[in-house]
């Protein structure tokens, strides 16, 4: 398409395509005519060779098939078939005296053994057994006449050919042969006066080769029972096979390009090969060939002549108008000797001069509009080149004083500070007149302020004759200046401003220098509307910015981005934390430093190690697991590989979180915990139940008062036991869903310490030692919770203490809270378990857990009850026994239920 527009608009191009529309069909009308005639030409050249290799072939096979019709005639005499040698004699004489083209008759006997030959004497043939002759062998197979191959006698040292018949008995009995020599000479004689009878400068050749692309006839006796290859190219072989045809080839005795004719002679096998040069054969053709050539040349001789006065007279000063109106439309000088020819063809006096001077009147036009544009591109480009506007502003008025040619030129913008309109960029004006001149919103008669409230520009051509300005003739006059023009800028989110230019002397603006300005008062006014949303956006940005960092930041979860090279180039702070790196080291770190500093922490550093990079090669899963040692507890970490892609979806770095998954893993472990113990846990007391009621339900036993009320007694204390764990669980969901309410009221120490132990199942042996301060204050509780809380602890103290626990209950105020402390001599806590023990479904190593049954659910439950009022509840260290205390704030707790960090005893913090 883009060609097609191209040949529209080239004037040259047309002219030649009219110049071809008119010559190439006549071009090729002639070479058309040149080619059908030669096609037609050799077509009859080729059909009339093809008739006289047809004609002699015809006529050689009809010598060939007389000879074998007579050797087959003479088979039947019946001196031949005794065979009679007298008869034989008569018989051959008078064959021989009739056919000069035979000069030998002779019949051999069926062994191939010579009978009688005629001419008879010992000159006329040589040898009696003739069974190695080929001929022989074939008449072996054969009851018909055939032909030998060519050979040369040895009595006459002549070419040859044999006519044979083979001779068969009634029975089928062979007798032997009959055969006549075929002079071969004579057919040479007749194809050389075939060629005698043609035109000397044809220079035919004709050729008859044997079944065996032997020569067997042709004018020259040397060649005669050659090979053909010796004389001819590959042509012959079709003529062989029974086909006919022509072909150009060279021939490789002279190397000459000739026309080769072949026809078959059926009756022997023989092929007759007719030629001649095609030089000679298609001279016609030539000839045609040569006139068609000197006609076309002639045509493009002339239009060649044609085209050279057209183009030096009008396609060569319409390319000089084409590069003058394209270095008038970029902008570009013309060269010294372009400009030199334009100039040339501009004096003619016909179209093309006219033209031309046209053009060079338009070009001095457009020089200046250019002009003008450059000095508008200069301004954009000075708009878009800086966000400081004070820049931008100075570039502008650079601009203004170039074009139109004045030195002094002021934007003056509304100064928010002091409610006044002020100068804030100028070139030219004096330092004192643009830092003190102040222009007061309600000045009517300012120039300034009756351009920005009609938003239309406003000029004063004579300050000393304007009446409108006589306010301000002082002002003009110490300046000096006598003419001005102000042009406002119709700003949106910027504060109103206008563009002032000042000439000395008095001047009517035109319409062109005012449309002129007005654009760049537009081009001032994207200025100051780009810099009021740069400042508006940079400072969101920077809001955005700051936020997104201090979220990214607070994540949990670690995130590291890196380059495609394997650099960090933003890792959190919780990656800085599990490398144990600062920002400063982070920043110029590889990412393999600061997983490997990761895995470090690992039980097994080479088989996380591992891990961590089987996921950074795998593309699809891309995520692994990672334990680690954070502060002597194991935590879990997930590692997640993700791609970072560019909006094309191109690769341009990768991204890492480490995600703490050991609360998942702990979760795990409770759900896991929890449906054990409490399976075992409810199995337990059910199992009892259903025991002892089973056999209180038994028919055939009748069990006394006494046992059954023992049964009784079991059920109901399995029952009691599977409704605490049944209530337990509840409080731990109430607890864990935020959803427990307390009602506090007075409560009173002593007795509720009392009843916790009560409840707790005290064995005989064990002993309870209450230890309350003087003068407690009243304590503000949920009653039943803490009796919870309190028997809870003190079943927990006599369940690892055994039998003969001392359980010590003290009670003591400290700050605005009661601390309580049970402590027992059993055989303690270990620090390392002193925090996990709070957890739901807990229990220690069984080295202290194999004699103690229970859910694991207890401490939980006094947690989140003592949490629930505000206290925190821990392990105390003792060097003998275990020590839980947990204290309860004397006032309300707030909404969190967490007690005011004092609260809490230093001796506290495990």
């Amino acid at each position: 398409m883009r060609r097609l527009i191209s040949f529209f608009n080239d004037l040259k191009l047309q002219l030649l395509a009219l110049y071809l529309l008119i010559i190439v069909p006549s071009l090729v009308v002639l070479l058309g005519f040149d080619y059908l005639a030669g096609q037609q030409i050799q077509s009859d050249v080729r059909a009339n060779d093809l008739s006289l290799a047809r004609a002699i072939a015809l006529e050689t096979n009809l010598s060939i098939t007389k000879s074998l019709q007579a050797v087959e005639g003479l088979s039947r005499y019946p001196s031949v078939l005794e065979p009679d040698t007298a008869g034989m004699k008569d018989v051959f004489s008078i064959f021989l005296n009739t056919r000069p083209d035979v000069n030998l008759i002779y019949r051999l006997g069926s062994d191939g053994i010579m009978l009688y030959h005629y001419p008879v004497g010992p000159g006329s043939t040589i040898g009696t057994d003739f069974s190695f002759r080929d001929y022989y062998q074939q008449a072996l197979l054969s009851d018909q006449p055939i032909v030998s191959k060519g050979r040369i006698s040895p009595t006459t040292n002549q070419a040859v050919a044999t006519a044979v018949m083979p001779i068969w008995a009634e029975n089928h009995e062979f007798l032997g042969i009959i055969a006549t020599n075929i002079k071969l000479e004579s057919l040479s004689q007749t194809l050389t006066d075939i060629i005698a009878s043609r035109r000397p400068e044809e220079n035919f050749q004709v050729v008859i080769l044997d079944s065996n692309a032997r020569i067997i006839a042709y004018p020259d006796a040397n060649f005669l029972l050659s090979e053909a290859s010796a004389l001819l190219p590959e042509v012959y072989t079709p003529s062989l096979a029974g086909k006919d045809g022509t072909r150009i080839e060279i021939n490789p005795y002279d190397g000459e390009e000739r026309l080769y004719t072949y026809a078959p002679i059926p009756s022997a096998g023989w092929g007759v090969i007719v030629s001649r040069p095609t030089s000679a054969a298609f001279a016609t053709q030539i000839a045609i060939h040569r006139v068609t050539t000197i006609v076309v040349a002639t045509f493009l001789a002339i239009g060649l002549i044609v085209w050279g006065v057209l183009a030096r007279r009008v396609i060569m000063p319409l390319e000089r108008l084409t590069s003058l109106s394209r270095a008038i439309g970029s902008n570009q000088e013309l060269g010294s000797e372009e400009r030199k020819r334009v100039a040339f063809h501009s004096k003619r006096a016909d179209q093309i001069g006219h033209l031309i001077r046209s053009f060079l009147r338009m070009e001095k036009a457009i020089a200046t509009r250019i002009k003008e544009q450059e000095t508008l591109l200069e301004t954009s480009k000075a708009v878009v080149s800086s966000l400081d506007p004070q820049i931008v502003l100075d570039r502008i008025l650079e601009q203004v004083q170039k074009l139109f040619g004045v030195r002094r030129c002021a934007i003056i913008a509304f100064d928010e500070n002091r409610n006044a309109f002020r100068i804030r960029a100028s070139l030219g004006l004096s330092p004192k007149y643009a830092t003190q001149l102040t222009i007061q919103p309600t000045e009517s008669n300012s120039v300034t302020m009756r351009a920005l409230r009609s938003k239309e520009p406003i000029q004063i051509s004579d300050t000393e004759t304007d009446p409108s300005f006589t306010s301000q003739l002082p002002r003009a006059q110490a300046e000096g200046y006598r003419s001005l023009l102000a042009v406002p800028l119709n700003t949106q989110h910027a504060l109103p401003a206008a563009l002032l230019i000042f000439r000395p002397d008095p001047h009517v603006f035109t319409n062109d220098e005012v449309q002129l300005l007005v654009n760049f008062a537009n081009h001032v006014t994207m200025a100051i509307e780009n810099a009021a949303l740069y400042t508006h956006s940079d400072m969101r940005l920077q809001q955005q910015t700051r936020r997104i960092e201090a979220l990214v930041q607070s994540l949990i979860d670690g995130l590291i981005l890196s380059a495609l090279s394997g650099k960090v180039i933003y890792a959190n702070r919780r990656i800085g934390e599990l490398a144990n790196l600062s920002v400063e080291d982070l920043s110029n770190a590889s990412i393999d430093r600061v997983l490997k500093r990761i895995v470090a922490k690992a039980p097994d550093p080479v088989k996380a190690l591992k891990r961590v990079n089987d996921a950074l090669k795998d593309e699809k899963g891309r995520g692994a697991e990672i334990p680690i040692l954070v502060f002597g507890r194991k935590t879990h970490l997930r590692l997640q590989i993700f791609d970072v892609n560019d909006a094309r979806g191109i690769p341009i770095g990768r991204g890492l979180i480490l995600r703490d998954i050991t609360a998942d893993r702990e979760l795990d472990r409770m759900k896991s915990s929890l449906i054990s113990t409490v399976s075992h846990e409810l199995r337990t007391p059910l199992a009892a139940i259903k025991g002892y009621a089973t056999t209180l339900l038994a028919e055939d036993v009748e069990w006394d008062t006494k046992s059954q009320r023992e049964f009784l007694s079991i059920i109901s204390n399995e029952s009691d036991r599977l409704s605490a764990l049944v209530n337990n669980l509840l409080d731990l969901s109430r607890i864990e869903a935020g959803s427990l309410n307390l009602s506090r009221v007075e409560c009173p120490i002593n007795e509720i310490i009392q009843s916790a132990a009560k409840q707790a199942h005290l064995q005989d042996g064990n002993h309870l030692v209450v230890d309350l301060d003087p003068g407690l204050p009243t304590l503000y509780a949920d009653s039943p919770r803490l009796e919870t809380v309190l028997r809870n602890l003190i079943e927990n103290a006599v369940k690892y203490a055994g039998a003969e626990a001392t359980v010590h209950v003290q009670v003591a105020q400290k700050n605005e809270a009661l601390i309580f402390r049970i402590k027992d001599n059993g055989p303690g806590i270990p620090p390392e378990e002193s925090q996990r023990i709070f957890q739901s479904f807990y229990r220690m190593d069984a080295s202290l857990t194999r004699l103690a049954s229970g859910a694991g659910l207890g401490l939980a439950i006094c947690q989140g009850l003592v949490r629930a009022h505000g206290g925190d509840i821990w392990v105390e260290p003792q060097d003998h026994g275990a020590c839980i205390a947990f204290s309860i704030p004397l006032n309300e707790s707030n909404e969190d239920g967490m007690s005011p960090p004092e609260n809490r005893p230093k001796e506290s913090q495990v």
